[in-house]
């Protein structure tokens, strides 16, 4: 192991980008020989007075760059200059481990914070759909996008039918996904300053996106049942909401699932207090025990969204929602001052999957292949706390004491895998503390590195003070 320290004073960028620079540099000069053991994080870390957190990020860009590799336990080595571009190992990972595993990585860490539709060879079908678009309408796929057909209308209504329930041709209008469609709805339903009511614990990239264009947000507490009906209509006599989002079905991240009784109890208060609800299923749309939507039990005031993001493609962009009674331009209108027109191309080919009866097929082989692996997920985590479901391309993992979310996520990313800790869920400052986790595991590109990925989270969750001695 060399005593490497290098010397920063020539450079002006940020201290992990400088630090990988005269790596880079020393590389060059000599001064770092192909298989040096570089200083551990911890004492370069003290050496240059940094945190071990920049350390971490500069050895992960120079694995990067491939100017070394690491293996788990033994360090991390300088790579002889011919074999840069051919080593993609990262620093963190054991090349002995991980030259047999397919893993999706970002940067060099394996991505376990990723819901999109798991790989199950669907880009060879899509991919002759969008290109018998092009070639059977070569003026429509090339142009803007002007009209919205019928059989876009048909296609999103079989989508979106769940719960016995199938909306009607009329309301439906396509999106180009669901984050997207939502933020149309709320332009076009709500103005600057009004407040919009969400699920403390939600995909919080809505309630941002919101607070972005003016919006206020406020937040109903909820438990294993959803969304709190007694909350909501604390929150809808004190806030005056204009609108509330949530995901009743397969809630991101907790997976609850709210009973039909629930659903008539806030579609009544929404009722009384002119709110309207905005409901997301993406993740829903994987179940077919599903109770009734929120569009089924009060229609005049509900937007229902889903999209192919998790079961088909999230590459395509696609989606529908459909609305109340003449609120469906009014949408449209929205998104095209905000965003644009939509991709006919795309559009037109998911149409296409669905209406042929591929969608469905594929969809069946990404929920097959998702089935598999979250029970990969509950062996390997046997013995722990955690919420999941065979439709959901993730876990919602319990900390054992003394781990908390923060740290695990750390401790995780160290060991080259990135996960979701609560507080990215959380809408604004809420007041209960959730010492949970998720872990996501479609977009990782087979079972192997599925329970390769487990296994080491497993490990880390049992020897927190190894987790611990590697914190900033």
């Amino acid at each position: 192991m060399t005593n490497w320290i290098p010397d920063l004073t020539s450079f002006n960028s940020p201290k992990y980008i400088a630090i990988a620079d005269a790596m880079d540099r020393d590389i060059g000069a000599g001064v770092l020989k192909p298989g040096t053991r570089l200083p551990p994080q911890r004492e370069l870390a003290y050496a240059l007075k940094v945190t071990i957190g920049t350390i971490t990020r500069a050895y992960a860009l120079a694995a990067e760059r491939g100017l070394v590799a690491g293996e788990v336990g033994r360090g991390t080595y300088v790579l002889d200059r011919t074999e840069i571009g051919s080593k993609s190992v990262g620093w963190h990972m054991a090349e002995t481990k991980t030259a047999d595993l397919d893993v999706s990585l970002i940067g060099n860490a394996m991505r376990m914070d990723s819901t999109a539709a798991t790989d199950v060879g669907q880009s060879a079908v899509i991919g002759r759909f969008v290109a018998e678009v092009f070639a059977d309408e070569p003026g429509r796929a090339n142009d803007y996008t002007r009209t919205l057909s019928d059989e876009w209308r048909e296609a999103g209504s079989a989508w979106l039918a769940t719960g016995g329930w199938r909306p009607p041709l009329n309301s439906i209008i396509p999106i180009a996904g669901v984050l997207s469609g939502i933020g149309n709805v709320i332009a076009a339903i709500t103005a600057p300053g009004d407040k919009i009511a969400f699920e403390e614990l939600t995909y919080s990239a809505i309630a941002r996106g919101s607070a972005l264009i003016g919006r206020r947000t406020v937040r109903v507490r909820s438990g294993e049942a959803g969304l709190d009906p007694d909350d909501f209509e604390n929150v809808c006599t004190r806030e005056h909401p204009k609108a509330l989002v949530l995901i009743p079905t397969l809630n991101n991240p907790t997976m609850t699932v709210m009973p039909e009784e629930n659903r008539r109890r806030i579609a009544e208060i929404a009722h009384r207090h002119n709110v309207w609800i905005i409901e997301d299923n993406i993740y829903g749309n994987a179940l077919d025990d599903a109770p009734p939507p929120f569009a089924a039990i009060i229609p005049d005031r509900t937007f229902h969204l889903s999209g192919v993001s998790k079961t088909l493609s999230a590459g395509l962009r696609s989606g529908w929602a459909s609305c109340p009674p003449n609120f469906a331009s009014r949408v449209i209108n929205a998104k095209k001052l905000m965003t644009g027109g939509l991709s006919y191309a795309m559009t037109e080919a998911t149409a296409r999957l669905v209406l042929s009866g591929e969608a469905a097929r594929l969809k069946a082989a990404v929920l097959e292949e998702m089935r598999a692996r979250e029970a990969i997920a509950r062996e390997v985590m046997a013995g722990h706390t955690l919420a999941s479901n065979p439709h959901c391309p993730y876990i919602w993992l319990e900390l054992p004491d003394p781990w908390l979310p923060g740290t695990y996520k750390k401790a995780a990313l160290e060991r080259g895998i990135v996960i979701d800790e609560a507080d990215v869920f959380k809408v604004g400052q809420v007041d209960r503390v959730y010492h949970r986790v998720r872990i996501a595991f479609s977009a990782i590109g087979d079972r192997k590195s599925v329970r390769y990925g487990f296994e080491t989270l497993r490990q880390l969750l049992d020897n927190a003070s190894a987790g611990y001695d590697g914190m900033e």
